[in-house]
């Protein structure tokens, strides 16, 4: 698949991590991995994924922290980002819409709508019709 194809998965349980990242593979995407929001930024500033799967509740900087140091880069201008998290009451999702995140999922989640979810933010929509 090409460059923008590109998904990083971020997640400090390595249960979450390996699960998303098989099947996002399985689906013909290229993937890279994070373990920390320290590690996450250096991906991002380096590979330039299009699509980056965040959790929220992360060691050495959260996904919001993550998030408003993208926002701060001008990186959200690049790539998407969806959080993933446990926590799924209102505030959370405003708070991760203010800061740019482009989807909110709330575990647990089906690795069929991990799928779903980033072939239609990688999917080019054709220009609607008039």
């Amino acid at each position: 698949m090409s460059e923008s194809s590109k998904i990083l998965v971020v997640d400090d349980e390595p249960f979450i991590l390996r699960s998303v990242t098989y099947v996002l593979r399985k689906e013909g995407f290229t993937v890279l991995e994070a373990h920390h929001g320290e590690e996450a930024l250096e991906v991002i500033r380096t590979q330039n994924p299009a699509l980056v799967f965040l959790d929220v509740m992360m060691p050495r900087k959260t996904g919001y922290e993550v998030l408003e140091t993208m926002k701060a880069e001008g990186l959200l201008s690049r790539c998407k980002v969806v959080l993933l998290t446990a926590k799924g009451q209102e505030s959370d999702k405003v708070c991760g819409k203010e800061l740019g995140a482009h989807e909110y999922m709330t575990k647990p989640f089906s690795p069929m709508l991990i799928v779903k979810t980033a072939k239609e933010i990688l999917t080019p929509t054709p220009a609607k019709q008039r």
